[in-house]
């Protein structure tokens, strides 16, 4: 298996509020024709979202096992240590929940954490070892 991921699909219990919370952080829905999905491109991945009862239903699973998992959690990495605090405040006014503000990270960079109206966790961080190029993806050093 080549070590790659390319689609992040988040369960979600309301798909227009989720769509909705995404598209006013201005994330652009793409494949529209699709139904009952919404989908966004995240730099070289895709970003899912899909309505927690299907996703459950599609693995066979009960749907209280779909519900967002407190040990994964989205990274959104940034050129500035400026930025930080102001995608906090952008995913703040969307709708989000900040469980952390922007505040120095123990290994040297500059990071905060909030909580999508789903549920699902996210950080935001500046890191000074990780450069990310002009498109936005991330090759981390060896």
């Amino acid at each position: 298996m080549e070590p790659r991921i390319t689609l992040v699909t988040l369960a979600v219990r309301d798909l227009a509020r989720a769509t909705a919370f995404y598209e006013r952080l201005g994330w652009t829905q793409r494949v529209r024709a699709a139904e009952g999905v919404a989908f966004f491109q995240a730099g070289g991945l895709g970003l899912s979202l899909y309505p927690l009862e299907e996703q459950a239903r599609d693995l066979g699973l009960p749907a209280e096992a779909m519900a967002p998992p407190a040990g994964v959690v989205l990274a959104h990495n940034v050129r500035t240590r400026d930025e930080v605090a102001a995608v906090l405040a952008e995913a703040e006014a969307a709708g989000a929940e900040i469980l952390k503000p922007a505040a120095e990270a123990f290994w040297g960079g500059w990071f905060g954490f909030f909580r999508d109206p789903e549920g699902h966790l996210w950080e935001v961080a500046w890191n000074p070892g990780f450069a990310l190029a002009d498109d936005g993806s991330l090759a981390l050093p060896d």
